[in-house]
């Protein structure tokens, strides 16, 4: 066992880690929800496009979606394409430095193809607009456009995203209400402007709003 920056490295004696996790492991509910994690939730806190194993939670935007939704938004038009990113634990570790500068992102691994580049692309120069479902798809297509240009990409991203970012892709979000001091609600507040964000969490707050997991979601439009 060893531990850095919080977080502790663990060697298993086992072969099949991720049987083991699935054997002994808890759904991580939020704290409103005051019941322990059953069965069910096993297929509650997972979004109905997800492919691939790897991350360590679900990009929580994306629960408020379900098949029939999915079908809706096409028949009207409005088109989707996937990513993938392995959410990692330091999506969550709070910022507990000073100078924001000096806050260091631990790395996911995120993916995207060329067919979800070449539809991203047509959108926007048909006039159409990028809509991201949670925090996560933003921080995967601004690690991809990170040149300027969106590019098929396969790697590592430690991307911190606060007040200041120009946004290259991205011009509307949808995401759930998130964490004070968090990298999450940074992100949100170099999208929409700081003020403008606390405004929403005042409101969020005196409305007793649901916050973490399974909490209420928002959209946003970027700010020009």
């Amino acid at each position: 066992i060893s531990k850095e920056n919080g977080f502790y490295t663990l060697d298993f004696e086992t072969d099949s880690l991720l049987d083991l996790l699935d054997n002994v492991g808890h759904i991580p509910l939020p704290p409103y929800i005051e019941r322990s994690d059953d069965q069910a939730d096993l297929e509650r806190y997972q979004t109905v496009f997800a492919r691939h194993e790897g991350a360590v939670a679900a990009p929580t935007a994306g629960l408020h979606f379900d098949d029939d939704l999915l079908a809706s938004l096409e028949e009207k038009g409005i088109n989707h394409c996937f990513v993938t990113l392995h959410v990692g634990a330091g999506t969550f570790q709070p910022v507990k430095v000073d100078e924001i500068t000096e806050h260091k992102m631990h790395s996911e691994y995120f993916e995207i193809n060329q067919t979800t580049v070449d539809q991203i692309n047509q959108t926007k120069e048909n006039g159409g607009r990028i809509i991201a479902v949670g925090t996560t798809a933003v921080r995967s297509i601004e690690s991809a456009a990170k040149s300027g240009a969106l590019k098929a990409t396969k790697e590592e991203t430690d991307i911190f995203i606060y007040p200041g970012y120009e946004f290259k892709i991205v011009d509307m979000l949808i995401t759930n209400f998130h964490l004070p001091k968090s990298s999450l609600l940074m992100l949100v507040s170099a999208f929409i402007g700081r003020e403008r964000m606390m405004e929403i969490y005042q409101h969020a707050i005196q409305e007793k709003y649901r916050f973490f997991s399974y909490g209420d979601a928002m959209l946003l439009e970027k700010t020009t």
